[in-house]
């Protein structure tokens, strides 16, 4: 029989690119060919869906985790597959844009300890225990049951449901989150360590769909919880996504400093989930947003809790300007980008733009070419 003939792998351009552009500033894996290095990706096959509810297709996400160590590779003596080791670059700046983003940033300017879990009370009994100068802000009481059907429709975790891969994947993608606000911390960025923006260059590539996930990962954590802001004030979709009801959300807040923001958190009735609403939205978002109360809003979300992280999800940064301001407040930032669609000039104006943040990593959606064939959670399914 004749010899089958290879495959020919078609890629993406923004796959392709990441052979041939120096992506250090955002941070990357480095593999050493021929005596030169480049930089490539490692990708985790998730399952995702598109950034609006409706019509859901299956494609899949890439992230690649932000290491805070550093290792060394060696060449290898064939192009056979070969592990990648994380190198350690300098921390995104608001210079320049970087070419092509395939990666995502190795933060060196990072976080630290909020100062309400650091600072104690004076005590006027020596054996009476140490007490929090500030006490933790208290979320309505009132629980909001999610729509679990709904939640199965648009492809999203399901909190009691079995393992599967898109599960284990976006826990892979919570721990990089959780490590890194941890690095936050210590390195003292305050309030900000516990804040995440999640955004893309251009709307219907997945932000929300993984804003959500991420949310509902980080909620199952045993010591932590989230709050999941909905902040795309024009295209609002978080409540609409789990099946909560409306009212007053962080716009109003912003609005009207008679409303406590604290009393906009909505309670969903699984454990550890917060969703607070966009609110009103009004003809001067990003100018609330650029006003100086705002820093007292969002940081009142996280007083006294420093095991409270607060997730954003913002408007397209290319379509919307409030994304760039709210980067300003956050430790973190991941830009949902789509293999299949999304060009070098957006990737690199959005981030740009997002540039005041100082941890920006790469979220890669509708990855199809796996070098390595890798799929999580198969592993749960074994029973041999």
């Amino acid at each position: 029989m004749p010899a089958e003939r290879p495959r020919k792998v078609v890629r993406s351009s923004v796959e392709r690119a990441v052979e041939g552009f120096d992506l250090s500033r955002l941070g990357g894996i480095m593999l050493p060919t021929e005596g030169r290095q480049r930089v490539v990706m490692r990708e985790l096959s998730i399952e995702t869906l598109p950034d609006e509810p409706q019509g859901p297709t299956p494609a899949q996400v890439t992230i690649e985790p932000a290491s805070p160590q550093t290792t060394t590779a060696s060449a290898p003596e064939a192009p056979a597959p070969i592990d990648l080791v994380a190198q350690p670059v300098p921390p995104v700046t608001a210079a320049v844009a970087p070419p092509v983003v395939a990666t995502p940033a190795a933060s060196h300017a990072v976080v630290t300890a909020p100062a309400a879990a650091s600072a104690l009370a004076p005590v006027a009994d020596a054996d009476a225990p140490l007490q929090l100068a500030e006490a933790p802000v208290r979320f309505r009481e009132t629980r909001h049951e999610v729509d679990r059907k709904r939640m199965r429709e648009q492809g999203l975790i399901v909190p009691e449901g079995t393992v599967t891969g898109l599960m284990e994947e976006f826990r892979i993608v919570k721990r990089q989150l959780l490590l890194q606000a941890m690095e936050l911390r210590r390195a003292g960025a305050g309030p900000a360590a516990q804040r995440v923006l999640i955004c893309s260059p251009l709307p219907g590539e997945g932000k929300t769909y993984c804003a959500t996930n991420l949310a509902l990962a980080i909620a199952a954590e045993k010591e932590s919880e989230v709050v999941l802001v909905d902040a795309d004030f024009a295209k609002p979709s978080i409540l609409s996504t789990l099946g909560l009801p409306g009212g007053p959300g962080l716009m109003d807040a912003l609005t009207d400093p008679a409303i406590d923001v604290a009393d906009c958190v909505v309670g969903t009735d699984i454990p550890g989930l917060w969703v607070l609403p966009a609110g009103n939205a009004t003809n001067s978002d990003t100018e609330y947003l650029a006003s100086s109360r705002t820093r007292a809003v969002i940081d009142r979300l996280t007083v006294g809790a420093p095991h409270r992280i607060v997730i954003f999800d913002s408007p397209p940064a290319l379509a919307a300007s409030p994304a760039a301001e709210l980067a300003k407040y956050v430790g973190q930032a991941v830009v949902v980008a789509r293999a299949d669609r999304t060009g070098q000039s957006a990737l690199e104006d959005a981030i740009a733009l997002l540039s005041s943040c100082p941890n920006i990593q790469l979220l890669l959606n509708a990855v199809r070419f796996s070098p390595s064939g890798r799929r999580f959670g198969s592993y749960y399914g074994y029973r041999g």
